[in-house]
């Protein structure tokens, strides 16, 4: 068994200040402690939450080096470590598993106690980096992007050998928060009307599901007209062009973007859930006070809102199986993927996904770029 071997020295994206432009710095990973993993970082990918932590939407310490969706391949490990070794290909989970807490042992609970996305530090309360002599901090005990992670255990999956590492980094957080929205969390059934706020990554995978449940109609609302060639710009209130395409409404919602206002969009159906995750300072109280209102004025629809976690899978157990799932074609997420770029240009990465072509990025020269 091998266990950290010494400070590994590579290249890191960090961000020295709230806003500030990403820098490509040479950055210290220290080895894994006790329940630790350091991972060699093969594909990351850019999520909106990324980004909303950059701008300071959400709380995060800095300076610290972003990215929570990564693919990797284990290189040494920490004392106690058990359910992997070097040499294993493995994905780096946004949402940890512990397998011990109250939420992992209930039947459907998912949001592990060990969740502290904004700490930026590890369990033990320190940091495993540090540059030009400085401390950085962790992005949601993940930080992607990097050639080099340490990452607990609880948060590591171990997947098939056979898995192509420059594809399934979008199988740790996109896939199954936007497909298994459709899927495992709504349970779309067949036949039924889905509408879906913001065809990004999240969005496009939140379609595959609800094809894959068997929808009879999905209609895709976003602001990038380009997106599609049957797009059509709206004259009117999303909400009323809804109802007049479909006369009653949608059967399913779904909140994709992370915004209140599309949130409020998407209420008034018969079962909304909010994907996207707001800003930490949006208030959502007027929210559920509308819903109130909406279940009165509708009393004879049942008015469903859900906001949910890693659309309820328990990471550890479910991730590897989507894995398998991708590779017996029994869901296809390459269609997710636009654009391959190198690590050394991950700010041509950011000016896709700003730009709304969207991006996954890569350490091993292989950044993909993901619908957005």
């Amino acid at each position: 068994m091998t266990f950290g071997l010494g400070v590994i020295t590579c290249r890191a994206a960090v961000a020295w200040k709230t806003g500030s432009t990403l820098a490509i710095e040479e950055v210290q990973v220290e080895p894994p402690k006790a329940q630790e993993v350091r991972i060699k970082v093969i594909s990351t990918g850019i999520c909106g939450t990324d980004d909303h932590a950059l701008k300071g939407l959400l709380s995060a310490n800095f300076p610290l080096i972003p990215g929570h969706e990564g693919a990797g391949i284990v290189e040494s490990i920490g004392k106690g470590v058990s359910s992997m070794k070097p040499g294993d290909k493995v994905l780096i989970l946004i949402i940890p598993q512990c397998r011990e807490c109250s939420a992992c042992l209930h039947p459907e609970g998912n949001f592990c106690e060990n969740v502290l996305p904004s700490s930026g530090l590890m369990l033990d309360g320190t940091s495993r980096f540090t540059c030009k002599g400085k401390k950085i901090y962790h992005s949601f005990r993940a930080s992607t992007f990097t050639e080099y992670t340490v990452v607990p255990e609880i948060a590591v999956a171990k997947i098939d050998a056979a898995a192509p590492m420059d594809k399934v980094s979008i199988i740790s957080c996109e896939v199954p928060t936007g497909y298994g929205a459709a899927v495992n969390s709504a349970k779309v059934t067949r036949g039924s009307t889905c509408v879906v706020f913001g065809l990004g990554g999240i969005g496009s995978a939140i379609v595959m599901g609800c094809k894959a449940s068997g929808a009879s109609r999905i209609i895709g609302i976003d602001i990038n007209e380009e997106k599609f060639p049957r797009a059509r710009n709206l004259k009117k209130p999303v909400q009323e062009v809804v109802m007049e395409m479909t006369g009653a409404g949608a059967d399913f919602a779904f909140e994709a973007i992370g915004l209140t206002d599309t949130m409020v969009c998407g209420l008034g159906y018969g079962v909304c859930l909010i994907v996207g995750l707001a800003p930490s300072k949006e208030n959502l109280h007027y929210i559920f006070t509308l819903v109130f209102f909406w279940v009165i004025w509708h009393f004879s629809n049942l008015i469903i809102i859900a906001f949910f976690c890693f659309a309820d899978y328990k990471t550890r157990d479910c991730t590897p199986q989507l894995v398998i799932d991708y590779l017996q074609n029994k869901i296809n997420i390459d269609p997710l993927i636009t654009h391959q770029l190198p690590f050394d240009q991950l700010h041509k990465a950011f000016e896709l996904y700003h730009a709304g072509k969207t991006t996954v990025l890569s350490a091993r020269n292989t950044v993909e770029n993901k619908q957005q």
